[in-house]
Formats: structure tokens, sequence, C-alpha cells
């Protein structure tokens, strides 16, 4: 494992009954977000249990916190935080008691971070977790993970189910942990704006395959819809990274992964006229290349 890299999977393989993870290569670099994103199904729950060695992989190789997973598990499990939405505190039992228990089984826990972040999230030591609302049980279970000063964030659907300030706070409570460069992220969601808010690097999952990997800015940069007024018998000439085409009449609607400032020139010969170019939100990036792949397949 490359030292620059808290995550690395290579050629991963899962396969149960009515789902295979494909050959699943991810690097994830050290003080990084990596936002994971996919539709539910996906395969992005199940590479996040390999990678915490909650499940064991049927080929490939898993590094994380330069451990070679499962085999050294133990190691990298002192160093990883965990959330996801499916997590369970204990209802007949306060804060507090979560604090006091985390503080004895984990070796690092910041007492003093831990009374900050109940602050900061409005929570009472002495309330039970029966009595806490669905957003404030998210926060609780953020606590429990962040108060370790863990070097690994995991982050599985964390937002879901969440009422708009709710999960502002946790998208920017989860944002300032990175400040310290030597911890990282891995944020699974299906909700593209979040990801998009706080991520610096971004994967794409569908149907258990990587589709794409790539640094955020970079990938958003590509991607651009070009509106064309196009005259009668008009052949559009190929170029690379050309997504999709659409014409209605002499209209021409063309999506394309790598834009470039001379391809206005290149497309608008003749009759034929750019009339707006449009970037992309990380949602129509995401739902065009799962469009592809599904007529690629079929």
């Amino acid at each position: 494992m490359r030292p620059e890299n808290a995550i690395e999977c290579h050629q991963v393989s899962k396969r149960y009954p009515n789902f295979h993870l494909d050959h699943i290569d991810l690097e994830v670099p050290t003080g990084s977000v990596m936002g994971f994103v996919g539709p539910n199904g996906a395969g992005k729950s199940t590479t996040l249990r390999i990678i915490m060695g909650l499940v064991r992989h049927d080929s490939g190789e898993v590094a994380v916190l330069g451990n070679t997973m499962p085999r050294q598990q133990i190691a990298a499990k002192r160093e990883i935080g965990h959330v996801s939405e499916d997590m369970r505190l204990y209802p007949g039992q306060t804060i507090a008691f979560h604090m006091d228990f985390m503080r004895s089984i984990v070796p690092f826990w910041d007492d003093k971070y831990a009374a900050d972040l109940l602050g900061r999230f409005g929570l009472v030591p002495d309330q039970k977790i029966k009595g806490l609302s669905h957003g404030q049980r998210v926060k609780a279970c953020l606590l429990m993970a962040l108060a370790r000063r863990p070097k690994l964030l995991v982050f599985d659907e964390p937002t879901t189910g969440l009422d708009p300030v709710a999960r502002q706070e946790i998208i920017e409570e989860m944002s300032a942990v990175v400040v310290d460069e030597d911890r990282t992220i891995l944020f699974s969601s299906h909700n593209t704006q979040d990801v998009e808010q706080m991520s610096d690097r971004i994967t794409f999952i569908n149907g258990g395959s990587v589709l794409f990997s790539r640094d955020k800015e970079d990938l958003m940069d590509g991607w651009r819809r070009i509106r064309l007024q196009v005259p009668d018998g008009f052949e559009l000439p190929g170029f690379p990274g050309l997504v999709s085409v659409q014409r209605n009449g002499r209209l021409l609607v063309l999506v394309t992964s790598q834009y470039h400032q001379n391809l206005e020139q290149m497309l608008s010969q003749g009759e034929a006229s750019v009339t707006a170019i449009e970037r992309l939100t990380l949602e129509e990036i995401f739902l065009t290349s799962v469009s592809v792949r599904k007529e690629l397949v079929q």
C-alpha cells in the first residue's frame, strides 16, 4: 500500500446469490473526502463493509491505513470511526452512558472534544436515547465516532431521513473534521447534493461496478450540455467524450464529458451555431453515466 493512500482496493469482488461486487478498484488519498455515490443496491454498503473488515471479500486485495484486510483488521478498526443510517444505540440509556462506554473501550477518546460536540449539537448528556429525534440520534452517533479522533471516518448514508437543518449541521461537522490533513473521510450516499458540497473526490458505483473515480473539480469541469441550432441535413462531427445526443427538429442537445474551449468553434460550422453551454450538476452527471451504461449493457 502506498503511504499517500488511506484506502486501497484492487480487483475486489464479492458474490451473493442476487448481487455481485465486480472487481472494484478504489484509492482514497490520505486527508481527502471521497464521495461514494450510487443508487440503492449499487454495492456501496458491501464495499464499505469489506473496507471495515465486517465482510470478507472473495478475491482481490484491500489495505486500510497500511493494514491488509481482513488479516490485520483489529489494528485497522482501532483507527476507524463509523456512522451509518441504521446504527443503533441503547434506547433506555443516556448519551452520557454511551460516552462512558466508548471511553472505556477505545484507545483514544477526547473528553474536551466530546464536550464541545455536545454543545454544538445541542445534546443533553442525561437525555435517554429513546427521547431523541432522528436527527439528534444521528448527531449522538457522530459524536461517538468523532470523539475517538480516528484517522479514517466511514459514513454510510448518514444524512438519510434528516430535515434540511439537521442535514446541513451534520455535513458542516463532517467537513470540519478534515481540517486535520491526516484524517480521511469515505462518505457513501445517494444524495448527490451532500456529496457535491463536501467531497473533493468522487467515485460513482452502479450495479456492483465502479463507473469512474475522479477529482471532483476535474470531473465537473469536463461535463457540459451544449445546445446547437443546426440546418437540415447537419451531420455532427465525431469528437472524444461525446456521451449523448438528442435532436428535436433543428435543435441539437449534446452532452460531453471532455469539454474544451475549441469545441464550440468546431461545432459552429456553416449554418450551425451554439446557442448555450451549460454545466451539469453532480446528480445530472451521475444519472447520465448510469443511463449510458444501461444502454451499453442492453
